[in-house]
This record gives structure tokens, sequence and C-alpha cells, in this order.
């Protein structure tokens, strides 16, 4: 089954927070039972439909890395998987990668 949402919506894949003690012991991300608040998007709306019938356009694209309201997001479980489903205006930032250039 796939999901495709609907207007300036985004479907997000969460990222798993692993950390380590400082004995070095890795805590899974279920330690702490907190909603994530960065994730992968798998699927992009088409964008949010304007008053003159023209749609706005997406400023994030699948396969960005993003950081998003902690409380925001609805849950979706499809197949086993659980995805968090947003509006556009819920995603704060997209995480870049700090790429160095010679």
């Amino acid at each position: 089954m796939k999901l495709r949402p609907l207007g300036d919506r985004v479907i997000i894949k969460a990222l798993s927070k692993e950390e380590k003690s400082k004995g070095g012991i890795i805590l899974p991300d279920t330690v702490d039972k907190e909603r994530p608040e960065q994730g992968e998007i798998i699927a992009v709306g088409p964008g949010k439909l304007l008053e003159n019938g023209s749609r706005a356009p997406m400023n994030v694209k699948v396969g960005d890395k993003v950081v998003f309201k902690k409380y925001s997001p609805d849950e979706v479980k499809v197949d086993e998987i659980e995805y968090l489903v947003l509006s556009e205006s819920d995603v704060m930032a997209v995480i870049e990668s700090l790429a160095t250039s010679n």
C-alpha cells in the first residue's frame, strides 16, 4: 500500500535517535518514548490550493531530512510501518549536510 498526501501535507518516516550513555552503552530510541522531531520525507503533496486556483509550490522534496514540531504530526500505520503526516507549515527546517569543497 502507498500513501499519497493531499494539499500541503507531507509524509515522514521518523529517524531513530540512538544515544550513548556516558559508559558507552547505546540507548535505543524506545527508552524515553518521546515522539521524534526529525525524519525523512517519503512523500509530498501537490501544494496548498490558492484562492486563484493555482497551487503554492512545496519547499521540501522527497528525501529531505527535516526537523518538525514535536506534537503536530498525526501517526499512521501502513503495513506495520509507522509514518507521520503533517502540514508543510509544521516543518521547521531542512537538515543539510556540511559538505566541504576544496
